[in-house]
């Protein structure tokens, strides 16, 4: 599946590029505990301030700044896999990010498969005025750390391609049963009408399991899974992601009181736990004052 060694596909000699992505994994290396935890942290209480009128006019959902510290937060994943990104996987990712579009656009227009929503505030430029132009942004990265996650937690039982994928589908959903609860709890979009899970209906569940499997195929499709597999291993802030998805929305949901979502937030904290890399070294070496 996939190639076997992946191209740089970046036009960069040998050389330059080790050069480049060993600058940039340091940068990442420096600043773990800004990333994962300051800017998740910040992004609560401003995205909770701004859903409560206790922020107002350029700062309340302001879309660069929400564009801005998404992109710090996914830093890690990016420079994570870099080295494992070549032509290949550019265009799986690139038929992914395509499908995104498209299955949203889809659902906004025809309320399949998720049920009927809106946006209620922009992130961002929007897309035919319909949907987030960085809605990328927002998607693959939650996939991939799914992903990623199971390869880690499954051990050798990922060899096998059904528990593999079943899994991997299982995680994203469950991601979103984090996510969307506190997305509509800071009006961020709205469900007509609300659904029986803060909000949220059973319908948008159905719908990520449909997009899901299609996102976990694609992103299985692009890697190496074995060369994957030894970045992950050997690249200890691949999954800081996560940690900062899971702080983020995770915290949201506790301060509205979304017990349940708050509950999955905590089982991926035991699921980081058990990669055996966020623990009291993490905190010895992420701190900045201690890291170095």
């Amino acid at each position: 599946m996939g190639e076997p060694e992946p191209s740089t596909g970046t036009g960069l000699d040998e050389g330059t590029r080790i050069a480049v992505q060993r600058r940039l994994e340091a940068v990442v290396r420096e600043n773990r505990f800004t990333v994962a935890v300051v800017f998740p942290a910040i992004g609560a209480v401003t995205l909770v301030a701004s859903a409560e009128g206790m922020l107002s006019g350029a700062l309340a959902y302001n879309p660069l700044l929400i564009l801005f510290g998404t992109l710090v937060m996914r830093s890690p994943l990016v420079v994570g896999l870099l080295p494992r990104i070549g032509w290949w996987a550019l265009g799986c990712l690139g038929a992914l990010t395509a499908y995104t579009y498209a299955i949203e656009i889809v659902g906004i227009r025809t309320d399949w498969p998720y049920g009927a929503f809106e946006y209620t505030i922009q992130l961002g430029p929007m897309l035919f005025g319909e949907v987030p132009l960085a809605l990328p942004l927002f998607f693959i990265p939650l996939v991939c750390n799914a992903y990623l996650l199971t390869l880690l937690v499954l051990g050798e039982r990922a060899d096998r391609t059904a528990v593999r994928l079943a899994t991997a589908v299982a995680s994203v959903v469950a991601i979103d049963l984090v996510l969307d609860p506190a997305a509509v709890a800071i009006g961020f979009w709205a469900y007509v009408p609300p659904g029986p899970y803060y909000g949220v209906p059973r319908s948008n569940y159905l719908g990520w399991v449909i997009s899901g499997t299609v996102a976990v195929a694609l992103v299985d499709l692009a890697f190496d899974r074995e060369a994957l597999l030894e970045r992950v291993r050997t690249c200890e802030f691949i999954l800081d992601d996560l940690v900062s998805f899971v702080l983020l929305w995770g915290g949201i949901n506790v301060l509205y009181g979304n017990w349940i979502a708050a509950a999955v937030a905590g089982a991926f904290c035991v699921g980081l736990a058990a990669t055996g890399r966020y623990d009291l070294t993490f905190l010895r070496t992420a701190l900045p004052a201690t890291g170095r």
